[in-house]
């Protein structure tokens, strides 16, 4: 092949390149503290990323699942697709359609708190079925801003030509509740041609991601979420003000939330907030009441809502026709990739009860 001639200049330029690379490692190496380095001293504190990843790894044993809940697979016959090192896990060999034992009900459940989020391939249920299935694992919560199946606890969500999709936000489901649910449950009945995958992201990686001054200052921070998005309207006009009063007198509007939250089941630490539903001025001090300075309260929500978006804490979920996939919304986030307009895409969701969220400065 031809050789590109170098110029004097580009040729001054390597030889001062190569002399300072080997200046600059002989430097850095000198500098360096023999013995085994603080895993944490290796990250800078702008980047965190890895290493809240690794700490959570870390936390799980250095394994994907427990010795336990692999045992608790074998034995039935599920096989496990993990998708990410410490989220997201496609389960084999179950049949949805099926009544359920209590020993696979078990076995889901727990592999949703080790894996946060859990799928499944060719279920195709039926609305009843869907609702059965989540019913499994608590009550369910009827969901009122949106369009009802013919199961009132079915929750159609339909994107086509005339409604592209909104929901391209990384959030957390229903925050502006008191209880917000533990899960949700979707099922994909109708998939574009392309693009509409789903991706979610390990808040707890997310939280142990963030620079050590940050996760200190979080800890006594609340916010107060309500569902104001809902009563103005995405694209399809505001509510009348007569309904969105009445709606406000039935329904809590304004709930204040921890931006840390413990899983109650896990113990773990998880950043937890919905930018949507957030009110970003509303950051206050839970131990004195004391609101937050309004730009301060802006800038730490803009942070955290970069937070998760990091491909570190992601994995990502190609739905197919009869897809399940079920969050844990207290230990994930998740961001609905709206890259398929004008083609229709449509998920049915069934969401399982939670309990008020709380924290507790241990994990």
């Amino acid at each position: 092949m031809p050789q590109v001639e170098i110029t004097e200049e580009q040729g001054r330029y390597n030889e001062t390149a190569i002399k300072y690379a080997a200046k600059i490692h002989q430097a850095r190496s000198a500098s360096k503290v023999s013995g085994q380095p603080v895993v944490d001293d290796l990250f800078p504190s702008f980047n965190r990323a890895g290493l809240g990843v690794y700490r959570e790894h870390e936390r799980m044993g250095h394994q994907l699942v427990t010795h336990s809940l692999q045992a608790q697979a074998d034995l039935q016959g599920v096989t496990f697709e993990h998708l990410g090192l410490t989220i997201g896990t496609v389960l084999h060999n179950i049949d949805l359609k099926q009544t359920l034992s209590s020993a696979a009900i078990k076995l889901i459940r727990e592999t949703l708190l080790e894996r946060k989020v859990v799928f499944f391939r060719d279920q195709n249920l039926a609305e009843d079925q869907q609702v059965s299935f989540g019913k499994c694992f608590g009550e369910l919560d009827a969901f009122p801003f949106g369009k009802s199946g013919d199961n009132p606890y079915i929750l159609e969500i339909t994107h086509d030509e005339k409604h592209p999709g909104t929901e391209n936000s990384w959030h957390t489901d229903v925050t502006w509740m008191e209880k917000p649910s533990l899960g949700s449950i979707a099922q994909c009945v109708v998939v574009p041609p392309f693009g509409g995958d789903t991706l979610f992201a390990d808040s707890y990686a997310a939280y142990l991601g963030l620079p050590a001054e940050m996760q200190q200052r979080l800890q006594h921070i609340s916010g107060i979420n309500d569902y104001r998005i809902f009563l103005m309207g995405r694209g399809d006009g505001a509510l009348p003000e007569n309904l969105a009063e009445e709606i406000k007198k039935e329904i809590l509007f304004g709930v204040s939330h921890p931006i840390l939250r413990t899983h109650p089941e896990t113990g773990k630490t998880a950043l937890y907030l919905n930018g949507g539903f957030l009110r970003h001025e509303s950051l206050y001090d839970n131990r004195t009441g004391d609101t937050l300075d309004v730009e301060e309260a802006k800038e730490i929500v803009s942070f955290l809502q970069q937070q998760h978006g990091r491909p570190e804490y992601v994995c990502q979920f190609k739905w197919q026709a009869g897809s399940i996939a079920f969050w844990d919304n207290r230990a994930a986030q998740h961001y609905a990739a709206s890259d398929y307009y004008p083609h229709e895409r449509v998920l049915r969701r069934v969401t399982v009860s939670g309990e008020r969220p709380y924290y507790n400065p241990v994990n």
